[in-house]
């Protein structure tokens, strides 16, 4: 049953996100994409973190 809702709720944020990027696209150019990249990796090691501290607590 937790699938369905996973995959439901994917299909939805697709259905969402996918016009919204067709139409701001042209708007963020290749700096506006650099600006937001330096602040990936961060957010994925912090992610990393939580759940790794989630794991042991649990």
């Amino acid at each position: 049953m937790n699938i369905f809702v996973i995959l439901i709720s994917l299909f939805v944020a697709l259905m969402i996100l996918v016009p919204l990027l067709e139409k701001y696209q042209s708007k963020m150019g290749l700096d506006g994409a650099t600006k937001y990249a330096k602040y990936i990796w961060p957010l994925v090691m912090i992610s990393l973190l939580v759940q790794l501290i989630y794991m042991l607590v649990r």
